[in-house]
């Protein structure tokens, strides 16, 4: 029935019926709609800046000091008795490379690092992990560690002669001195680090303690050491160049030793360019071997 609302006098049309609002009809089906959205994925802000090689901005500092250096030796502020420039510094090198004797020196200086930081990683993670696991072990170690620490392992040169004489002896001791005290604290601090509710959570687990120290307090405490092993390193090339001062007739310090004799200043520049270069070497192998075994332990790399 249609209802009309026409006022009176007005002729009469046809008024559609409006039906109830609660009587919607469905509609009826039809193809779903093309929704073509170009989504964007988001990109951080960083990632939007010019890429560059790192390894090429890693040599842009070097690469500038040395241009510097050469600048300032071509230009005569820096002459030769005072520091030698780098061409002449590349020719010496590539003598004492022809006649084998900076070969040799290498060979000999590199086994008394190893042998001396073997010794100071066996000694320095031995007592750090007496005295880190065990109370009783850190009543007993710790003190005479933190003890002998502090006392400078150059000043206990002249003891080392008395003791092993002048022979290879004193010069692997003084290496090993310098190795143990980084390794030592280091380890200790990672051991006493590790976060007490894990070991509850391997304790329910019904792990014992040697399943402790082995599932969960050395892996919780490896990235410190490899910390102190990184250090231990540094310090090892140090010890070195004290070392190989106490009558030494071979070895990277025996030429610098040489050297200064001479006034060569292009042989001991050679020699300081070789223990940084080793010193460096040794420490992306260290660096390396940190992304090998910390794989499961993602860090901030920087941005």
């Amino acid at each position: 029935m249609s209802i009309s609302h026409a006022p009176p006098g007005t002729p009469e049309t046809d008024i559609p019926e409006t039906s109830h609002p609660d009587a919607t009809e469905p509609a009826a089906p039809g193809p779903a709609p093309d929704l073509d959205l170009d989504l964007e994925p988001i990109v951080p802000a960083s990632s939007h800046r010019t890429r560059v090689p790192r390894w090429l901005r890693r040599t842009t500092g070097p690469l500038l000091l040395l241009a510097l250096w050469q600048l300032l030796s071509s230009t005569g502020v820096l002459t030769d008795d005072v520091l030698a420039s780098p061409g002449r510094i590349a020719q010496v090198a590539g003598d004492l490379i022809s006649d084998g004797s900076l070969t040799s020196a290498m060979t000999t200086s590199l086994q008394r690092v190893a042998g001396g930081l073997l010794l100071g990683a066996l000694i320095g993670t031995g007592l750090a992990l007496v005295s880190g696991l065990f109370r009783i072990g850190e009543d007993i170690v710790d003190a005479p560690v933190q003890m002998l620490r502090t006392v400078p392992f150059v000043g206990l040169i002249p003891l080392f002669i008395i003791w092993f004489g002048i022979g290879e002896a004193p010069k692997i001791a003084i290496i090993t001195l310098g190795v143990t005290f980084p390794l030592y604290l280091n380890v200790y601090a990672g051991i006493r680090g590790v976060d007490a509710q894990l070991i509850e959570a391997g304790e329910s687990l019904g792990l014992s303690r040697w399943g402790l120290v082995r599932h969960v307090i050395l892996p919780g405490a490896l990235p410190g050491a490899m910390t102190g092993l990184r250090y231990s390193l540094g310090i090892s090339w140090l010890a070195l160049v004290f070392a190989e001062q106490v009558n030494a007739d071979s070895g990277i310090g025996f030429l610098m030793v040489q050297a200064r004799d001479f006034l060569r200043t292009d042989v001991i520049v050679v020699c300081l360019i070789v223990y940084a270069f080793l010193g460096l070497l040794a420490d992306f192998v260290v660096r390396s071997l940190e992304r090998l075994l910390l794989q499961w332990r993602p860090t901030f790399t920087g941005r």
